[in-house]
Parts: structure tokens; sequence; C-alpha cells
């Protein structure tokens, strides 16, 4: 399988369900912008978590164009709550690993994504601090259209 989550520039919707930390479910939605330049794949996505009162988070990722093997990826993000995140992704068979963290701040968490076909990922995610759960989600990521080059 090829992976086209993160290797093909696209927009990605989402939905699922995010859980606070004290595992109150709420309905979450999402959509994922990739785009390719030279130096750095950029990821922009917001979730939006339907809670009352509702919640967004907004993420911009500036990651480093894959070598030859594509095994992993380090990407970087500016995040006005969490500070800045540092991460990998890695390439294991029909899953991407990702795993990130914040050395200021003491943030951390991983995501697993396990494609489910060219057009469509599963996703699970944790959110830590130190070693307290803050949150979690689980989404189906569903490619709504490729991106037009720029």
């Amino acid at each position: 399988m090829t992976h086209t989550f993160l290797f093909e520039p696209a927009i990605w919707t989402g939905s699922g369900t995010f859980w606070r930390g004290d595992g109150e479910p709420m309905e979450a939605q999402g959509r994922t912008e990739i785009s390719h330049r030279a130096d750095c794949w950029l990821l922009s996505g917001t979730l939006k978590v339907l809670g009352s009162p509702p919640v967004e988070f907004v993420s911009a990722y500036c990651i480093e164009p894959p070598t030859r093997n594509h095994a992993s990826m380090k990407w970087a993000s500016e995040n006005a709550p969490l500070g800045r995140l540092q991460g990998t992704y890695s390439v294991i068979g029909s899953c991407i690993f990702c795993v990130y963290r914040c050395q200021d701040s003491g943030y951390h968490g991983a995501e697993h994504l396990e494609q489910l076909d060219a057009n469509s990922y599963r996703s699970a995610g944790v959110l830590l601090l130190q070693d307290r759960g803050l949150s979690s989600w689980q989404i189906v990521l569903r490619r709504s259209r490729p991106k037009e080059p720029v």
C-alpha cells in the first residue's frame, strides 16, 4: 500500500470522538490541508470539539521532506497553548506513527494513523502533560479532494 496522507498534497476532512482527560466523550470534526514545497511539507488543520462551549484546536506543522526510504520525517510547530512542539512521523507498513513533545512545557503525545484505503485513514491519539492524560481522540479522515499545485 502506498501512503497518501502526508505524501500527496490534498485536503482531508474527518469526524469522530474527542475525550477530555476526565473521559467525557464529545463529537469532533476536523479539516487538514497538506501542501508540498521543496524545503518543507506544510500541514495545516483544525479540530473542532463540539462541546459546551465548542473548542477549536489549530495546527500548523513544517515537515522535513522524507529521504529515499520514507522511514521517518521530523516536524516542528509553534502552538500558542502548548509551546514549540517537535515530532517525528514514522511509516511502518500500513501505519504512520507520530510522537511529539515540547521540551519546555512537558506536553507530549502520540498519534497512530492506519490507512484503510487510498482515500481514508483512522487516527487515534493522546496528549499528555508530564504523566497526566489531558485528551485523546479517534477520527476517520477522508480525502475530500486533491490540492491544486501552487
